[in-house]
């Protein structure tokens, strides 16, 4: 029986190679994109179903949970984030651009998996986060975009207490997980790891994670990451 999964944010980059991925492995692909009409690499994906959503729009995501009800995921991967300004600082950013980047990195992504939860196999499901090395307290300061990495260590704060809120008697499975440095828009030119390494590691390690339970702040290639 194939596996279905649900990508948020998957036009470009590591969205879109995650959904050629796990397309690549057979399992059914659900993907959001925020403008349909610029989807075409997407839309040529196999076993592809693309749906429109704006993840910071909660009436938006409601909707989604509407269309997609009745359907058992066995992945939920929520990929949308933004990277604001590689200048933004606190000493420059406006009360907009700090309200954009931990809504969309933050804010958005958890409540995006509440409202998808009960779509998710209670007993062997996965759940991941597309978090940053750089949300790490410990080690992020120093590797510069210091509110986008803010903005990540907010999400696994939250990630955290969305995990505490489902209680102990499930089996979903949540990652935090970090993709690496990947040649994106995002990433750059001088990343040292091409997307599909990436998105390939990143697909083995929710493999392995079905089942397990508990939260774990990993890489892509399932190294544990200091909070």
């Amino acid at each position: 029986m194939s596996k279905t999964v649900l990508i948020i944010g998957a036009s470009r980059g590591l969205g879109l190679g995650l959904a050629k991925q796990v397309s690549s492995q057979g399992w059914q692909v659900i993907a959001t994109v925020r403008d349909p009409q610029r989807a075409d690499a997407l839309a040529s994906v196999a076993n592809m179903r693309i749906e429109q959503l704006d993840i910071d729009d909660a009436a938006n995501v409601d909707a989604l949970a509407q269309q997609l009800s009745g359907t058992s995921l066995d992945a939920l991967f929520i990929n949308a984030g933004i990277s604001g300004s590689r200048t933004l600082s606190a000493d420059t950013a406006t009360p907009g651009e700090l309200s954009q980047l931990f809504m969309t990195n933050a804010v958005a992504p958890v409540r995006l998996a509440k409202r998808m939860l009960p779509l998710v196999d209670p007993q062997a499901g996965v759940i991941t986060f597309m978090s940053s090395i750089m949300g790490s307290v410990e080690t992020g300061p120093g590797m510069g975009m210091p509110l986008y990495g803010a903005s990540k260590a907010a999400l696994n704060h939250l990630t955290r207490t969305f995990v505490a809120e489902l209680g102990d008697d499930t089996g979903i499975t949540v990652l935090s997980m970090h993709p690496g440095w990947v040649k994106t828009d995002m990433g750059g030119a001088e990343a040292p790891l091409d997307i599909e390494t990436s998105c390939a590691g990143m697909v083995e390690q929710v493999r392995r994670a079905a089942g397990q339970g508990g939260h774990r702040f990993i890489d892509y290639q399932g190294e544990q990451l200091p909070w």
